[in-house]
């Protein structure tokens, strides 16, 4: 099921990105440092990750808002690492995640800034996690994702020029989201499916254009049509085999 897509500015292929990693594989789970190494082995475009600050203020790769039984914001870290993921590995810190990402850093890593209980608190962790970033020299390695436009507005103010940032939360037009100096739309599939025309806005408006979580081959196939730029999904590998 090749596909070959045209777009404004000549010929582009949609990407792949592996949702919290490419965790369907055996022995992996969402968010892993297994999960982020198959996505890299696969060799998609990019491997998503949420990130959240602990009470104590780690930055921890984890969806939330619970790890186990616990509050990952309101718990020091120490706690939540005694708690194992269902694979039995420990819960990853984001500094841990950039280290492997700089050994096979042609796979970026999308982070996902999750939302935290107070602007001050979330302008903390976009500074720390653009800090890690740095201190590896992973700036062109590394996407950024929010559903919280202040996350993104702070990443505008804070990130070097050139900086991807996409909105997740599906309620802005592509305009707004260019006039905020987002550079791309990252809605869900319903969203976009409702409002296909924002595809071809985007593009015109030189935004890029992610869909998730697409986890079919139906829904796959519309993307690849329409020809976003990328689709975020739980089975890249499926993706990635009616892309070849």
């Amino acid at each position: 099921m090749a596909t070959c897509l045209l777009v404004a500015g000549g010929f582009a292929q949609t990407q792949v990105i592996a949702h919290r990693g490419y965790h369907a594989k055996e022995g992996s789970v969402r968010n892993s440092l297994s999960a982020l190494k198959n996505a890299q082995d696969l060799g998609v475009f990019g491997s998503e990750c949420d990130v959240n600050e602990t009470a104590d203020g780690y930055l921890v790769v984890v969806h939330g808002p619970n790890h186990g039984t616990y509050d990952i914001q309101s718990t020091d870290f120490l706690t939540l690492r005694k708690q194992m993921l269902e694979n039995g590995e420990v819960l990853p810190l984001l500094e841990e995640y950039l280290d492997m990402v700089a050994r096979k850093p042609q796979v970026k890593l999308i982070i996902e800034i999750k939302s935290h209980d107070t602007a001050d608190r979330e302008d903390r962790v976009v500074k720390k996690t653009l800090s890690a970033v740095k201190k590896r020299k992973l700036e062109k390695s590394v996407e950024y994702i929010a559903f919280h436009s202040h996350v993104c507005d702070e990443l505008v103010k804070e990130a070097p020029k050139g900086t991807k940032i996409a909105y997740l939360n599906g309620d802005y037009s592509p305009a707004y989201c260019k006039s905020l100096g987002y550079t791309g739309i990252d809605y869900q599939y319903g969203v976009m499916q409702k409002n296909p025309q924002w595809i071809g806005e985007a593009k015109r408006l030189g935004l890029t254009v992610n869909v998730w979580t697409v986890n079919d081959e139906e829904g796959l196939k519309w993307c690849i049509e329409q020809g976003v730029d990328y689709i975020t999904t739980d089975i890249p590998h499926v993706a990635k085999k009616m892309l070849k």
